[in-house]
């Protein structure tokens, strides 16, 4: 059952094949046998098999939908009503959300069953899923290796089997590059597309929530369920929801395909060179033409993100200061050392690392050097996107600069971490929609193509991403101690 898509399971469930509460319980099986993964902050199985058993009551009722009964997870960023939202942070390990999150009432609408909360980096910052306070969650194609992150739970979730599908969040590529490394289907929608309201913020401007699932297929009808305008969220895109499946099966005949110059650059590893190369020649096969475009401020990116994300994650996590909710240091002196000692016991490294980087950027003296400075380089990349769009439909590069790398391998450098996201981090600047898609693999790591749109196009990506996997079977390949 563990194999299966969303369609084919609810086929199985409206069919009798399988009730949810049997459907559940075996993922709950599979969650409790492969501990060692370390995918789940908290696994909530009774509530989860109450849910089931209200799913098959709607499906003998002939009222279920297609995501009625289907066993997921959310990444633990996502506010859910009763139980531990932590972020992955010592500072919300005691927190018990009041309300759920617009994104997490949509899927329970849809008769999701959720199976817990799903491992993370630390307040999203992060590119491995290390920095999480509850330890690292681990590759299922070698568990020597990261996942990414930050959505690093909710890829090994996916990819492992321990979820039928995962929601993720998406900054600077914490949806696309765990979904590379870990062989699946991440799609990262238009800024907006989807509700942040209650969705914990890294950086507002940026962060962006989407589904992680096996197949483009599944993550359309995921997206059907997640998007919409939320009067809830002051950033929430009043666009009408497009029919994701309607056109999924388009052909692609005349479709242009645009490779920027700057991605495919000799500093581009060999083999995910050939991946790419691999790939692009089936789309050439499928009817697409191959055009090479510039974007001269893509190298700009990266300095770019980490002063205007760590800008705004400093202003964001100024709320937790141990006075209405997460850690409070013990026996503190006075307010100060509240404050001080709060956040110095219950904020990580990175995070610190992130928040002083922020502080910096934006005091007096420095806001236009650096914050200023970022906002109109941002400003450049959103052009040289725009123009390349009006020449092709969308623009494929690599999601990563190699597959994954070793656990702790780049912990004491940074710099080198935060460049695991060079291919990612513009479009999240932009505000573009796009996804990920397994191309093959390296070493027998997995190994992703991006795919890139224009706002509010997500139709199109899915459709491109759809029709490439009707003729490959790098979306099947299942890491085989999980299968």
């Amino acid at each position: 059952m563990h194999s299966q898509t969303i369609s084919q399971l609810a086929h199985g469930l409206r069919s009798g094949q399988f009730s949810s509460v049997e459907l559940t319980q075996h993922f709950l099986e599979r969650i409790k046998r492969y501990p060692e993964l370390n995918a789940y902050i908290t696994v909530t199985d009774q509530p989860a098999l109450q849910t089931a058993q209200l799913a098959d009551a709607k499906i003998a009722a002939g009222t279920a939908g297609l995501l009625t009964g289907i066993p997921m997870a959310h990444k633990d960023i996502f506010c859910t009503q009763g139980v531990k939202t932590s972020c992955a942070s010592k500072m919300l390990d005691n927190f018990i959300a009041p309300y759920n999150a617009t994104l997490v009432d949509k899927l329970d609408q849809a008769g999701a069953v959720m199976l817990g909360k799903l491992n993370m980096d630390e307040f999203a910052m992060g590119s491995s899923n290390e920095t999480s306070f509850y330890g690292a969650a681990k590759n299922p194609w070698d568990t020597n290796k990261v996942p990414g992150g930050s959505s690093g739970g909710s890829a090994v979730a996916v990819a492992a089997q321990l979820a039928v599908y995962a929601t993720g969040t998406d900054t600077g590529g914490s949806i696309r590059q765990p979904a590379a490394l870990c062989g699946i289907t991440g799609l990262k929608p238009t800024y907006g597309r989807i509700s942040r309201y209650g969705m914990i913020a890294y950086a507002s401007s940026l962060d962006q929530a989407g589904p992680m699932a096996r197949s483009a297929e599944d993550a359309a009808i995921l997206l059907q369920a997640m998007a919409g305008f939320d009067p809830k969220d002051s950033t929430s895109a009043d666009v009408p929801v497009a029919d994701y499946l309607a056109d999924i099966n388009q052909p692609l005949q005349g479709l242009t395909i645009g490779l920027p110059k700057e991605f495919f650059a000799e500093s581009l590893n060999a083999e995910m060179a050939g991946v790419l190369a691999t790939a692009i020649a089936e789309y050439q096969k499928l009817g697409a033409t191959i055009k090479d475009v510039s974007m001269p401020n893509l190298k700009l990116a990266i300095p770019a993100y980490y002063v205007i994300a760590s800008a705004e994650c400093s202003a964001n996590l100024s709320r937790f200061d141990g006075v209405r909710f997460g850690h409070r240091c013990q026996n503190a002196q006075d307010l100060t050392d509240l404050y001080v000692r709060s956040r110095g016991e219950a904020f990580g490294k990175e995070v610190k690392r992130r928040i002083l980087m922020g502080t910096y950027a934006l005091s007096a003296g420095y806001y236009d050097a650096y914050y200023l400075k970022a906002q109109k380089v941002r400003r450049l990349i959103s052009e040289d996107f725009s123009k390349a769009l009006t020449e092709v439909d969308v623009i494929m590069s690599p999601v990563t600069p190699s597959p994954a790398f070793g656990i702790g391998e780049k912990l004491a450098d940074p710099i080198e971490m935060y460049l695991a996201d060079i291919y990612t981090i513009a479009v999240n600047l932009a505000g573009l929609p796009a996804l990920s898609v397994p191309a093959g693999f390296i070493n027998g790591l997995p190994a992703g193509l991006q795919i890139i749109g224009n706002y509010f196009q997500e139709a199109k990506l899915l459709n491109v991403a759809h029709r490439y996997q009707q003729v490959t079977d790098w979306h099947h390949q299942q890491p085989q101690k999980f299968s």
